[in-house]
């Protein structure tokens, strides 16, 4: 999608240079009225990204078709996934970026507070503590671990690396509810048995194995040698006409 990055300009061609008054949010705890689908979710957070870039630059409204552009899908795609958590567009006008980019928010859960925890610090695992890019979606790296006594006590951007045999009393201690297990595939299922039952139920695993969680566990997996597979097959493909010419 990163080729879409120049789509934006020219985002406000079509759109009413004169805003309109937009009402404020209702409260809200971020959970949809229903559930939403899985491909859904994934392009919501690419509409949410282009919204952002457009809040940043000072954009006020976009049209539907800039919107779909800017993200890499249809307009009817978007219209669709956007039906999910309200339509708030106006026809000719289009939509109000600061007020959708709200709701999608929302719609995600991302005006809870997510404080997250790193088990592994490894070159993965300080990679991630050091990202930027977290707190400004909303997620606050609050902890890292590592079993290695001699990477124990070091520092990653902010913070110090904890000894991940106190992995649990330092999970309570700083509210951690979302998890990364950036682990070697021996220990990761061990480590994720003990996370669970420290009470965190969302994880999201750099972890090479395939883990069992029990019912009622969001657990995420991330398979870099997959996707690399999965992109081999598709530049195989695109090679293809090309080879039998």
């Amino acid at each position: 999608m990163e080729s879409q990055r120049d789509a934006r300009e020219g985002l406000v061609a079509s759109l009413d240079s004169t805003p309109q008054a937009v009402p404020d949010l209702p409260e809200t705890t971020g959970t949809p009225a229903k559930q939403i689908p899985p491909a859904a979710v994934a392009r919501l957070t690419l509409y949410l990204r282009a919204l952002n870039s457009l809040l940043a630059e000072g954009v006020e409204r976009v049209s539907s078709e800039s919107l779909a552009e800017a993200s890499g899908v249809s307009s009817a795609t978007l219209r669709k996934d956007l039906s999910h958590v309200g339509s708030y567009g106006t026809r000719g006008v289009g939509y109000e970026v600061q007020y959708l980019s709200r709701h999608i928010a929302a719609a995600l859960g991302l005006t809870h507070d997510w404080k997250v925890a790193i088990v592994g610090a490894g070159n993965l695992g300080k990679a991630l503590a050091r990202y930027g890019g977290f707190e400004s979606r909303g997620f606050d790296v609050v902890a890292i671990f590592d079993a290695d006594q001699m990477v124990v006590g070091n520092e990653v951007g902010w913070l110090r690396v904890s000894d991940v045999a106190d992995m649990e009393t330092v999970l309570h201690r700083t509210g951690a509810n979302m998890v990364v297990l950036a682990l070697p595939a021996a220990v990761a299922q061990d480590v994720c048995d003990r996370v669970v039952a420290a009470g965190v139920h969302s994880i999201l695993s750099f972890a090479p194995v395939m883990l069992q969680v029990p019912e009622g566990v969001n657990l995420r997996k991330v398979d870099m040698a997959t996707e690399l597979q999965i992109l081999a097959y598709h530049a195989q493909r695109a090679q293809a006409p090309e080879q039998t010419a």
